[in-house]
């Protein structure tokens, strides 16, 4: 199953047609519009605060309709040139059918988060705070300083970040983002250089390896993620390593997105071996492949698969996720998520052949 995902992404790759369409984050939208992720967002990798083009984009390009009048002043995040904010809002409804269980319906606030970023010196110094405000108490999860040098196309900044590594998707539960334990609720106290050229995105970011918490030996963990970006297609490779005590952890990953027409493909493989566990070594790999179709202006239908090999030396512990979800942004700055989910593992495991149906707002500005 493993070598039917990583044909499945090399096709991806292979298959790039003789000539694209200009279209319109999620990866998928900066695939399908041919930028890097750096365009319209203040983290170079991508996730969290969107910068005045991210805005601008959010209200011309992704709304389905507009309500502001054309010749409106629209938001772009500034309060002045030192000062810009910004905030995330997701809740909804979820119905969870496991086998042999009664059926949960239920209504959550999966996410309230505010961004805000200082320039006392813009274009050069920043810093910049992702505060999550619920559910649940207030969690600092991003809090840096990052200094631009003179041409913008280096940086070095210094305090609590994400991660680069591999395709930074919304959804956490991912199997790329649950299994490497790098997504949005694992942010590092670090350093980090990035380089951001025309056509090349990459970042280097040392930090203590313990997924935000105190520092507990003299090890530290080192991630290094490098992109090249083209108008229609883009490909990159990952590797993290986190030596600790209890052993070293080390992650491998490549990924890919290509513009088909009205498709935005995205495609992610990842091998991970960890040897802080007692006797041999864990050896773990997982992929993604996920198609995103743009059929109308405001419009996403979004149809993934994901494998997740939890252990390579025992047979018959595979699992699968499918997901279809109709994504409509129907005016500017919201979004409204239906779908399902389904997941399919272990017989003798419940959990692992449960169904999800899912109904989301999100709020974003």
């Amino acid at each position: 199953m493993m070598r039917a995902f990583v044909c499945a992404i090399v096709l991806v790759l292979l298959g790039l047609p003789g000539a694209f369409r200009p279209a319109h984050a999620e990866p998928w939208i900066a695939v399908q519009s041919g930028m890097k992720c750096a365009a319209c967002h203040v983290n170079a990798s991508g996730g969290g605060m969107r910068n005045e083009y991210g805005n601008s984009y959010a209200q011309m390009q992704l709304a389905a309709t507009q309500l502001a009048a054309a010749d409106a002043e629209r938001w772009n995040g500034r309060v002045n040139e030192f000062v810009a904010f910004g905030g995330n809002l997701r809740a909804g409804a979820r119905q969870i059918d496991v086998p042999d269980q009664d059926t949960q319906q239920l209504f959550e606030l999966d996410e309230g988060r505010l961004y805000l970023q200082f320039s006392p010196v813009p274009g050069r110094i920043d810093v910049y705070i992702d505060q999550r405000v619920a559910p649940g108490g207030s969690m600092n999860l991003e809090a840096y300083g990052r200094y631009w040098f003179t041409d913008r196309d280096w940086y070095l900044k210094a305090g609590r970040m994400y991660l680069p590594y591999g395709l930074r998707l919304e959804d956490d539960t991912a199997f790329i983002r649950t299994v490497p334990g790098i997504n949005f609720t694992t942010p590092d106290t670090g350093i980090e250089i990035g380089w951001e050229s025309a056509r090349w995105t990459a970042q280097l970011a040392v930090s203590n390896g313990t997924a935000g918490g105190p520092e507990l030996d003299t090890g530290k963990q080192a991630s290094l993620r490098a992109e090249h970006v083209r108008g229609g297609w883009r490909a990159g490779a990952s590797i993290n390593v986190n030596d600790t005590d209890a052993g070293t952890r080390s992650m491998q990953n490549v990924f890919a997105g290509v513009r088909t027409g009205p498709i935005a493909w995205l495609g992610e493989v990842d091998f991970i071996r960890d040897d802080s566990f007692a006797g041999d070594a864990l050896t773990q790999q997982v992929a993604l492949l996920e198609a995103n179709w743009n059929f109308r202006q405001g419009h996403n239908l979004k149809i993934t698969a994901e494998y997740l090999e939890p252990d390579t030396d025992i047979d018959d512990d595979e699992q699968n996720r499918y997901s279809v979800f109709w994504e409509v942004f129907p005016f500017e700055f919201t979004q409204v998520r239906l779908g399902t989910r389904w997941y399919d593992g272990d017989p003798e495991v419940d959990t692992q052949n449960r169904t999800l149906v899912v109904l989301q707002l999100h709020g974003y500005f």
